[in-house]
């Protein structure tokens, strides 16, 4: 019997390699590569090999130009989940391949279940593959959640051909499986989850849907390090990549789009977590802010951007004296080198010294503030802790701060102000730079020049 050749694969990126090594030579992870057998390499092409080639390119479709191409995207399909169709871009797309990634227990199967319910209202077919749980398991789901789901199409099966069968009897307008790494080929060898499974079976799974039309969700598990678990290049089959994040203790949920062919990149969808199932969150500007107290120093509002959605977010800074040695420095939903940096102008252009005080950051409701605009809010939240001194419960503060102490403009400023006004506040702070040409009703633009004219104009 001939030896079985192996190869060692990357979990996190997929590459390979032919011996074990501690540290992956592409993604520069360690303890990442396992032991797998290795695809059989193609012979070298011979006449009668040409031949079979070509006969099977005289079967497929002829290159064609652009602008003889017929038609343009199709008609989306909504799911009736506001937030979700949101996130989607619109609704789902006929023959695209979603991925729905996110921690055990957070919901991914919950809302696939509830679309799946929710399409099914509507008229259009759906077929729910389970491959982690029985038939009578997504029964107790199904029988706890709010959604009718008595009409969708359930299969309990873990193998690829005898899914695609059943998949091309029942003729669903939507599949969903869940999840991939425990769907399996028997043509590869290895267990279902390897590297080799999850990518082979994905690909088929999207070449499935290109050629019947059908729109195919796929749940993937994530690794430690908060990734889709089995390599990078499962996220470059599919054509929508969607996380859903949770703060911990918390009962909603944020569903991100990390990547998406048909839509906005970076847009998100809020949930609440409900007996029923997750229900979509209309105002999320009002969640984020439900438990902000007025008089409390260190407090600031912030509006940022999630994609093209404008999100008012509170900022808790407290600034004591430290104890113990060395001041620390601890940031929850910021980077703490983006912290060191404000910190640092603070004190120079600002004249606030926190050389022997611990410093602690929080953006309220599990978000991360990921652009800049935030700066001005953070650095405002950090000498009002300072001073001891509320900022005013009306007032929101948007911009940059560069190394000189300067407020800088960020983009979309209408947006964020009418965010900002309907959400009931009547001062912005912000850069001279950054004042809208048309300012929303109910609410004041202040220009602010730096951080020490911000700080003194609000704490004067």
């Amino acid at each position: 019997m001939a030896k079985t050749k192996t190869a060692f694969f990357c979990r996190e990126c997929g590459n390979e390699t032919p011996k074990w090594q501690g540290q992956c030579p592409a993604c520069r992870e360690w303890n990442s590569l396992v032991e797998e057998p290795a695809a059989p390499r193609r012979a070298k092409a011979s006449a009668s090999s040409i031949s079979s080639l070509r006969l099977a390119a005289s079967n497929s479709p002829a290159p064609v130009r652009l602008r003889d191409v017929q038609g343009a995207e199709g008609q989306r399909w909504p799911t009736g989940l506001a937030e979700f169709d949101f996130v989607l871009g619109g609704g789902i797309v006929p023959g695209s391949v979603v991925l729905v990634g996110g921690e055990p227990g957070i919901g991914k199967s919950t809302i696939l279940l509830q679309v799946a319910a929710r399409l099914e209202g509507s008229g259009r077919s759906t077929l729910y593959v389970s491959g982690e749980e029985s038939a009578h398991q997504v029964k107790l789901r199904a029988d706890r959640m709010d959604e009718p789901a008595g009409a969708v199409t359930l299969l309990a099966e873990t193998e690829l051909d005898t899914l695609l069968l059943r998949a091309a009897e029942v003729n669903p307008r939507v599949l969903l499986v869940d999840s991939i790494q425990t769907v399996y080929t028997p043509e590869l060898e290895g267990a279902p989850g390897n590297v080799g499974q999850v990518r082979e079976c994905a690909a088929r799974l999207q070449r499935f849907a290109k050629q019947t039309g059908t729109a195919v969700f796929l749940v993937g598990h994530v690794t430690k390090g908060g990734g889709i678990a089995g390599p990078k290049t499962l996220e470059h089959i599919v054509d929508t990549v969607l996380y859903f994040e949770a703060a911990g203790g918390l009962d909603h949920r944020v569903l991100r789009a990390t990547k998406n062919r048909f839509g906005g990149v970076d847009e998100i969808g809020v949930f609440r977590m409900t007996a029923g199932g997750l229900a979509p969150v209309a105002n999320p500007s009002e969640l984020f802010l439900g438990e902000r107290s007025d008089a409390v120093p260190g407090s600031a509002v912030v509006a940022t951007m999630e994609g093209t959605r404008p999100l008012l977010v509170e900022v808790q800074a407290l600034a004591a004296k430290a104890a113990y040695g060395a001041p620390q420095r601890v940031s929850s939903g910021m980077d703490p080198k983006r912290l060191a940096l404000l910190l640092a102008v603070l004190e120079k252009r600002a004249g606030l010294p926190f050389g022997q005080l611990d410093v602690f950051l929080n953006v309220v409701g599990g978000l991360r503030l990921a652009e800049t605009a935030g700066d001005a809010a953070v650095a405002v939240a950090l000498a009002s802790s300072v001073f001891d001194r509320a900022v005013p419960a009306d007032v929101v503060i948007i911009g940059e701060l560069g190394l000189g102490g300067e407020v800088r403009a960020v983009s979309q400023m209408e947006r964020r102000l009418a965010e900002a006004a309907r959400m009931g506040f009547r001062t912005a702070y912000l850069s001279p730079r950054a004042v809208p040409q048309s300012v929303p009703a109910g609410i004041r633009a202040v220009p602010a020049e730096d951080i020490r004219a911000l700080v003194d104009h609000i704490f004067a």
